[in-house]
């Protein structure tokens, strides 16, 4: 039997003894198995045995060819491996080789890997991007690359943005980016939240956690039409963005919804919101991270099955809707999340890990939560996990439908600060005294 502790004293032995190795071996697990633990290989590597290799039937066994091809440096023929490339029919094969020469960091490897940027495969593209960003301040790679901004590829065009032409966005307040303004600090606001948002500077808010109103399903939710309604939140969640701190988070709470139908004679109507709003996020610079599935027990959701259950005729089927839609976006920036975790110290980081228990997929069972005057309330199980996965101590938690204040409550408790609007009163009158926090209202010109 082979082991890895065979194959590391016969790679020391050297006169090809790895080379006769692997072609004794006829099962093709047994040559990968040799081939994935070869490790950093010396410089008298007999390496010619992985060239014959190239031409192996299994794909496998041709992509860890190429991968330790690419570890010979400047013993490695390019050429040999271009010619692969010419003829490969496996995408995984094509992108190792592309990344096999451009770890070789060699300029006589640049018109090569100029060609590479031609190729259909983006991910071909990228690779090559890679290999030559490593020639900085090099004119003539940046003619090669900058136009690609224009790419048909988004990922491409990501790329070549962040190296070429993205801006430090820098806040215009001087406001470090784990701070915020004192007067945002536990507010809630009596206001309609387009209007509230207008006294709000940019880069103020670390997270926002909400639930928007459904569409025309509340007293308090009525709009002329699905399209009005959709067009609303893009406004809410455009100032949302303005008003986010580089690379934080928004979460939007929000399911399917059903209008009943107006007789016997027509039909319901079921609305998508959390589809048909995703495509308006993402627009307005919104990048997509995650979906969260709020599962609920079925004793707790309206009852649509009841009909089904009776008559059992397909086309009929109506399942209960047990489940509600965390959607997790992130204020698009080129900067990673290391960024963001580094504004703060290390004792606020310290104090602020996420404690043992915490959910590992992204379906969260959590009973949902009833009011008397409020009929769409948080539990605060849901809004506790979503503030200790998506913040710090001391963030500022916006929720711009602040309801009876469930996300405020939650927020303080868990030692951050948080700001609510409000439109309704006589919602407004209940969040306050559970918030005992600064309140106001646009008679007051909001404080600001």
């Amino acid at each position: 039997m082979i082991t890895k502790d065979i194959i590391k004293e016969m790679k020391q032995q050297g006169h090809g003894a790895i080379a006769n190795l692997v072609k004794s071996q006829h099962d093709v697990g047994t040559i990968n198995f040799i081939l994935e633990h070869l490790g950093q290989l010396p410089s008298n590597f007999d390496s010619s045995f992985l060239y014959e290799l190239l031409t192996h039937q299994h794909h496998q066994v041709r992509l860890n060819a190429v991968k330790n091809i690419g570890k010979l440096n400047s013993k490695t023929d390019i050429s040999k491996l271009s010619d692969r490339y010419k003829i490969e029919t496996d995408t995984t094969v094509r992108r190792e080789i592309i990344s096999s020469i451009g770890r070789q960091r060699s300029t006589h490897n640049k018109p090569l890997l100029f060609d590479f940027l031609n190729d259909e495969d983006p991910k071909i593209v990228c690779q090559a991007i890679r290999g030559l960003l490593v020639f900085e301040k090099d004119k003539e790679v940046e003619d090669h690359l900058k136009p690609l901004i224009n790419h048909p590829n988004e990922m491409v065009r990501t790329v070549i943005y962040k190296e070429y032409f993205a801006q430090d966005n820098k806040n215009v307040d001087g406001l470090p980016h784990h701070e915020t303004h004192n007067f945002l600090k536990n507010v809630v606001v009596n206001a309609d939240v387009l209007q509230a948002l207008k006294y709000v500077p940019d880069e103020s808010v670390h997270l926002t956690f909400t639930s928007p109103p459904y569409y025309n399903a509340r007293d308090y939710s009525i709009y002329p039409s699905y399209q009005a309604y959709l067009e609303f939140l893009e406004e809410v969640f455009k100032e949302t963005h303005r008003i986010t701190k580089e690379g934080r988070f928004l979460i939007v709470n929000t399911s399917p919804i059903i209008i009943a139908r107006v007789s016997r004679a027509h039909a319901s109507k079921r609305y998508g919101i959390p589809f048909d709003l995703h495509p308006y996020l993402v627009k307005n610079g919104w990048e997509f991270i995650d979906d969260i599935v709020w599962l609920k027990p079925e004793a707790s959701v309206k009852n649509r099955i009841g009909g089904f259950m009776q008559h059992r005729k397909p086309l009929g089927y109506k399942p209960n809707a047990v489940t509600e839609y965390l959607m997790v976006y992130r204020k698009s920036t080129e900067k990673l999340l290391d960024w963001n975790m580094r504004s703060y110290d290390h004792q606020t980081v310290e104090n602020s890990k996420v404690a043992n228990g915490y959910e590992t997929t992204n379906v969260w069972k959590i009973d949902p939560c009833f009011d008397k005057v409020h009929t769409a309330v948080f539990p605060v199980e849901l809004c506790k996990k979503v503030i200790q996965y998506y913040s710090y101590k001391g963030y500022l938690v916006f929720d711009p439908f602040g309801g009876s204040g469930t996300v405020g409550r939650t927020a303080k408790a868990l030692n951050r600060l948080f700001f609510l609007t409000e439109k309704e009163q006589n919602i407004f009158n209940i969040c306050k005294p559970k918030l005992n926090r600064k309140v106001c209202s646009m008679n007051d010109k909001l404080n600001f």
